[in-house]
């Protein structure tokens, strides 16, 4: 029998996650700040969760997907949060990009409850979301993984367990920080191509086919060359997850000469064009240093996963095969 399962937060990210679940023919009570989102979920057969403490209460499973550390905060321990309603057997699974110790802090009051905790950040893109083929980090104990999975294998493609609580948002923010670093380093790549003359369809090719290729290339490089730098994810999301990562940092001692370089980089676009623009238009801060577009004709809008849905599973590290 599948869990009823509550999830909290259609943003971005959140709505295409449970998205998924419906499609896969789970229960479904859905909640989010913006009604209309609600209201779009239940045409499609959820149903409408009232107040977390009452999700918790109602749902076998409560995911939160939310956009920062206060706003799980908030949804966990404020009045009527999760935290009133939750019990044992019962599962949280913060979906959120968020902080290990914040994880770790909310985890131990959810454990107080009889519940039982798990981080489980994604990443893969919007578009990979919206199809169920994102890949998804597991924190927590083995047992609590193997419980989870049959749900996470119809959210994802490819499901990590990272070991315990709190290990899955470290590697998920590492992850976004290597990400940016791509990403700022792609649009200087392509305006120095721009600037010294290059075709910027053969440029883009060139990349794709050589060990300057990335992820981060064949998506984001083709929505700054098509113009629209639509890809899901806004300039104060990045800033977060460079600072959710710097932190993690600091807390253990690593001197990162790269990381606070490419925290001042997006603080400045994000005071420059605002919280709530896309992230691949950081490259306006070289076109307007250099005054030329970096475009080019041929390439999409926007990034639509075009590989067909299918089963999910477990992802075993090859040193454990050996």
């Amino acid at each position: 029998m599948k869990p009823r399962i509550g999830f909290i937060g259609l943003g971005n990210v959140g709505g295409k996650l449970a998205g998924s679940l419906l499609r896969n023919g789970f229960e479904l009570l859905v909640s989010d700040l913006n009604p209309e989102r609600v209201k779009e979920f239940c045409n499609r057969g959820a149903r409408s969760g009232s107040t977390a403490k009452d999700m918790a209460m109602d749902c076998d499973i409560v995911i939160t997907c939310l956009p920062n550390p206060a706003a799980s905060s908030e949804v966990v321990e404020g009045n009527n949060g999760l935290l009133e309603g939750l019990s044992e057997k019962k599962i949280w699974c913060e979906m959120s990009t968020t902080d290990e110790m914040e994880v770790l802090r909310l985890g131990e009051a959810v454990a107080r409850t009889g519940a039982i905790p798990v981080d489980c950040p994604v990443s893969g893109g919007c578009h990979r979301a919206a199809t169920g083929n994102i890949s998804i980090f597991a924190g927590c104990d083995r047992p609590t993984f193997e419980k989870v999975l049959p749900v996470l294998t119809k959210l994802g493609r490819r499901i990590l367990h990272t070991g315990p609580l709190g290990s899955a948002s470290v590697l998920k923010v590492l992850t976004n920080y290597l990400a940016t670093a791509n990403l700022v380093s792609i649009c200087e790549a392509l305006a120095t191509a721009s600037l010294a003359g290059l075709d910027m369809r053969k440029t883009y090719e060139a990349i794709r086919i050589s060990s300057g290729n990335s992820f981060v290339h064949e998506t984001e490089g083709q929505v700054i060359l098509n113009g629209s730098r639509d890809i899901n994810f806004t300039m104060d999301l990045v800033v977060k997850d460079l600072s959710l990562f710097q932190a993690v940092a600091q807390r253990v001692g690593a001197p990162l000469e790269l990381s606070p370089l490419l925290l001042d980089i997006f603080s400045d676009a994000e005071a420059r064009y605002g919280s709530r623009e896309w992230s691949p238009n950081v490259i306006k801060r070289l076109e307007e240093a250099t005054g030329i577009k970096v475009e080019a004709a041929g390439f999409p809008a926007e990034i639509v996963d075009n590989e067909p849905e299918t089963e999910g599973h477990e992802v075993v590290n090859r040193a454990e095969n050996r």
